[in-house]
């Protein structure tokens, strides 16, 4: 297959490496899950046009406190975690999305050197150029390389990439969507494309009082409840499903053993659906579960321990007021 042709002008190179046809993708995955046993959906299927618009929503609710959280932290401590990687720095950015959050160490970097080489990596090449074109109205003193990629092959194009001195962001608390032996194939994956001296960081929710977690994902409006059921709308719009959306209803709770939110889609009845373009018939008991999700949440020690598994150090920790996230700097070690 001929490799895409970057997209680029005097300030921005955009890769493109999704050589999926993501219909493909998504039939593929969707089969695999409803045959599976217990049901369940792969989460990067949650993001096409309306649902990634459903999650900006979510940022914004009252209960979902991650974004405010993280938000805060970087507006008091960009300066200091910009800092405490040592020289000139290229800025690299896992699943940049609108880099909002992420102009904040933009504008930091650059009010300590002359320019900015900003690297970000996304699975959806038409979000990246959005925003990138957008943040370089902002910077005229920054130039962007860009990757549209999954994270691991956006990562193995970046290691043979010559870079100055590298931080890395992780934000949002993406790292909460790994189980622990995903979280640690990422970060070595990561690891292997830093270089003594380059540092990554890390944000992950902290784990807390049931209460608050478990608002976080049902908040009152119902617009998460919207953003899980959208999975159902997307198969039915591109697979020609015939999912009752009122039928089934969101669940999330906090498995405290296990110190993770898990998300499902619920049949509320006994009822057979058919996906037209998969030729399929899913047949569902009331009550049956769709998987659709895990969030980890965590503690110092298991960020620590996290750090130590995959070749980082754990070197300082930075908290929101009422510490209920941290923005974590590992090391290169």
């Amino acid at each position: 297959m001929v490799k895409p042709e970057p997209t680029r002008d005097q300030r921005l190179l955009i890769h493109n490496l999704v050589r999926r046809d993501p219909l493909t993708g998504l039939a593929e995955d969707v089969r695999k899950g409803l045959s599976a046993q217990p049901k369940r959906f792969l989460p990067k299927y949650f993001y096409d046009e309306l649902g990634s618009q459903l999650f900006e929503a979510i940022c914004l609710l009252p209960e979902y406190y991650l974004t405010r959280a993280e938000n805060e932290i970087l507006q008091r401590y960009s300066d200091e975690i910009a800092a405490a990687v040592k020289g000139q720095k290229t800025l690299l950015e896992m699943g940049s999305g609108s880099a909002s959050k992420t102009r904040l160490l933009i504008e930091a970097l650059l009010r300590s050197q002359d320019e900015l080489l900003f690297m970000p990596v996304d699975i959806s090449a038409t979000a990246l150029e959005s925003s990138s074109r957008i943040l370089l109205q902002s910077y005229p003193r920054l130039r962007i390389e860009a990757f549209a990629a999954d994270y691991f092959a956006g990562l193995a194009e970046l290691g043979k990439k010559p870079r100055r001195r590298t931080l890395a962001l992780f934000l949002g608390s993406n790292i909460s969507n790994f189980d622990t032996d995903e979280a640690n194939r990422f970060l070595r994956a990561m690891r292997s494309v830093l270089h003594e001296g380059d540092a990554l960081l890390l944000g992950a929710d902290l784990k807390k009082d049931r209460t608050i977690l478990e608002a976080a994902y049902n908040d009152a409006l119902g617009v998460t409840s919207a953003f899980n059921l959208n999975v159902l709308a997307r198969i039915n719009r591109e697979l020609g499903g015939t999912f009752d959306l009122h039928a089934f209803r969101h669940r999330a709770f906090y498995n405290e053993a296990a110190g993770r939110i898990e998300i499902y889609i619920e049949s509320v009845v006994k009822q057979t659906v058919r996906i037209s373009k998969l030729d399929l018939e899913v047949q569902f008991e009331s009550g049956e579960l769709i998987h659709t999700e895990n969030s980890y949440k965590y503690d110092m020690a298991g960020i620590a321990r996290l750090a130590e598994a995959t070749g980082f150090s754990h070197s300082r920790t930075w908290f929101d007021s009422q510490e209920r996230f941290s923005s974590n700097l590992l090391l290169a070690a």
